[in-house]
């Protein structure tokens, strides 16, 4: 049922549940709709079951719009043809299940040659060209893999069961044996393209079209979103998907980031709030700044980062590969050894069929597939299976402080006045002398001063020595703002201001005709999360916390007494290459360790950690090195990531246990009682998809929660 969404003079949305339904009405409705007079634009969402289109007032009405689409959408369900799916199909899958065909084929005729034995003489040979067929790519993949190669691999276990069961003039045991081998791996493929899927449809979620406000008089224009330039204003309409990152100029709305966050409830965004390509506004309207656009925006990251991640380079698959081919020959020697015993060459057959590793080749990319699109969604890129790995083994995590632990943003912490000056006297003798200063500690006082209300007077001559301080001529009088060196040097009385003589990092005096005026008191505040973050990696996960920066030791220490962190796990006055070289003291005594920083100079750090961990709002060179990117710039996500990374390896842990367990039960059956090469081959294949559904759990789980 057709249901309009948002209308304008010459522009409508309509909300079309088919457009979700099959993908036939997409291309029919857009070809109709384009060549009707007065139509000016047409624009398609099927995941959003979204059709827009531009039209001529003058020319065409809101009701004909409605009108011709309903009428097109009852045409186009009336000609539907039958054999069309109804849902969206997944690219692929046609071509998967075609190579069940000649199998099955040659299944039932040795079936039928089987039990019609009057008509032996007709499918007997048909069967046989059918078998023949049937069996040609494995024994091609064997040869490929003993020529090219120089080494045995299962398909060579498999070709040898294939013929021992042949030689013994069975046709239905080995090609049912390839039957269920293809309909397995046909299972283990969609099992892992189940993932895929998500990631493809995160890809068309984006916005692929934007509307410009290219001047006050005229009306906005639609342009592709790619060519968004950063600070234009782009207008986003109730039901479209945000094609920018952006900050909101103008306008309320209700926004649905679930397909790029995973959050289940959607956000209000009102004037000065952040938004994120591909997310759905849901009502509303919104005038947006463009702060990143095209393949800069977040989502458009996330893909190429998800895309581009080695899913199958894990220590865990490798370590299966490396199973597979010392297996190869003890399953050789065991099935000989039991022919001879045996004399029964279908046991020798059994043996050949089972093994204990494809089961875990498959499951464990599609495990870590399955990770890497989890991390994605809560905003963490994760940039391999092999990171993920780590992470899960995580014991020690080294911080930076500056810009991580903390906000890396001077505030002003408290003002104390002296010899008769008041707090505001202070504060306006300093912000008067810092005024138009490039430096963190001046900036943070003038802007408190300017938060505060106080008027701050013009300065006169001024001269900065660097290192030490300001001296300026303020309201006919000499002012001095600088350290207690500084001041010392300059002959400042002190005798009311020894209690400030530790000269701490965090401390700046103020001065006035050689008398101390007061003391401000400066620091870089905490991150919110910061304390809880801490805490639950040291109670929580069990995981040792050090704190390694270039700071002083003074305020090194300060911030981790805040945070509880030991004294002695704590680092200051670090150059880089000490950074360095603590990182690989601690991976020396055994320890797995990863690195958190954002800025250049824990380049060094993050390269030689285990797991480098860095902030989408970090130097780029610190993106680029760390392995982890936390794209929500929220250290609590450091959590979710080691949280997942644990719940992958023990669910890699139960896929071993899917396929080691039955396997091993049907090995024992096979070398003394015997097993049918069949039944081998479903209990084999059976462990295999078993461990790849398990694989998809948590995907499922997660988003039946979502």
């Amino acid at each position: 049922m057709l249901e309009t969404v948002h209308s304008i003079p010459g522009r409508i949305r309509l909300r079309v549940p088919q457009l979700k339904e099959n993908t036939a009405y997409a291309p029919q409705l857009e070809a109709t709709l384009s060549t009707w007079p007065g139509v000016r634009h047409v624009r398609i969402n099927q995941l959003s079951a979204s059709l827009v289109v531009g039209y001529a007032p003058q020319v065409l009405q809101e009701g004909q719009i409605v009108q011709i689409v309903g009428d097109r959408i009852e045409k186009i369900t009336q000609n539907l043809p039958p054999e069309l799916p109804a849902a969206l199909p997944s690219q692929g899958h046609s071509e998967g299940w075609s190579s069940l065909r000649l199998p099955l084929v040659a299944t039932s005729l040795a079936l039928l040659s089987r039990t019609l034995p009057r008509s032996g003489m007709v499918l007997r040979p048909a069967a046989t060209i059918a078998f023949i067929l049937t069996a040609f790519p494995v024994a091609k993949r064997a040869w490929e893999s003993i020529v090219n190669e120089q080494r045995l691999n299962i398909d060579c276990l498999d070709f040898l069961a294939l013929s021992l069961n042949a030689w013994q003039g069975k046709q239905v045991t080995p090609v049912m044996v390839i039957l269920l081998h293809e309909l397995g791996d046909i299972i283990r493929e969609q099992t892992a393209r189940a993932t895929e899927v998500r990631t493809a449809n995160l890809k068309d979620a984006i916005g692929r079209f934007a509307w410009v406000k290219v001047g006050d008089d005229q009306p906005p224009e639609q342009i592709p979103s790619d060519r968004v330039e950063i600070g234009q204003t782009v207008i986003v309409y109730p039901g479209e998907q945000i094609p920018v990152d952006g900050t909101v100029l103008r306008g309320e709305g209700v926004i649905d980031q679930q397909q790029l966050t995973g959050e289940a409830m959607p956000v209000v965004r009102q004037e000065g709030g952040s938004v994120l390509a591909s997310t759905l506004l849901r009502s509303g309207q919104l005038y947006l700044r463009a702060d990143r656009v095209g393949e800069q925006t977040r989502a458009a990251l996330s893909l190429a980062l998800l895309q581009k991640a080695p899913v199958h380079d894990t220590r865990m698959a490798n370590y299966a590969e490396k199973i597979a081919d010392r297996l190869i020959g003890p399953s050789l020697f065991l099935a000989a050894l039991l022919w001879l015993t045996t004399g029964d060459p279908s046991r020798a057959a059994a043996i050949l069929t089972l093994d204990f590793v494809t089961g875990i080749r498959v499951s464990i990319p599609t495990a870590f597939l399955g990770a890497l699109n989890h991390t994605t969604r809560h905003g963490i890129l994760v940039r391999s299976g092999r990171t993920l790995e780590q992470l899960a083994e995580i014991d020690t995590i080294v911080f930076d402080k500056t810009g991580t632990l903390t906000q890396g943003i001077i505030t002003v912490a408290g003002i104390t006045a002296m010899n008769g000056a008041s707090e505001e006297r202070v504060l306006q003798l300093a912000a008067a002398v810092e005024q138009r200063l490039n430096h963190p500690v001046a900036e943070a006082i003038v802007d408190y001063a300017h938060e505060r209300g106080v008027t701050v007077p013009s300065r006169g001559e001024w001269f900065y020595e660097v290192g030490l301080g300001v001296r300026a001529q303020i309201d006919g009088q000499e002012v001095l703002v600088g350290s207690g060196r500084f001041l010392h040097q300059a002959g400042v009385d002190w005798e009311k201001g020894e209690e400030t003589e530790s000269d701490t990092p965090s401390e700046i005096y103020v001065a006035g005709d050689r008398q101390l005026q007061g003391v401000i008191r400066y620091r870089d505040p905490l991150r919110p999360e910061s304390d809880r973050l801490i805490k639950t990696l040291q109670h929580s996960y069990g995981i040792d916390v050090h704190l390694l920066t270039g700071d002083r030791p003074q305020r090194a220490a300060q911030v981790a007494q805040e945070l509880g962190i030991p004294t002695s796990q704590v680092y200051a006055e670090a150059f880089p290459d000490d950074k360095a070289r603590i990182l690989r003291d601690l991976h020396r005594s055994g320890r797995t360790v990863a690195f958190v920083g954002d800025g250049l100079n824990d380049s060094v750090a993050l390269a030689y950690a285990d797991v480098a961990v860095s902030f989408e709002q970090g130097s780029e060179i610190a993106r680029e090195t760390a392995d982890v990117v936390l794209m929500n710039n929220n250290l609590l996500d450091l959590l979710e990531a080691i949280s997942i990374a644990r719940q992958t390896r023990n669910l890699i842990d139960q896929n071993i246990a899917l396929v080691v367990a039955p396997n091993l039960a049907a090995l024992g059956l096979a070398s003394s009682v015997g097993l049918n090469p069949l039944v081998a081959t479903a209990i084999h294949n059976g462990s295999a998809i078993a461990a790849g559904i398990n694989s998809l759990r948590p995907l499922v789980e997660h988003q039946m929660t979502s």
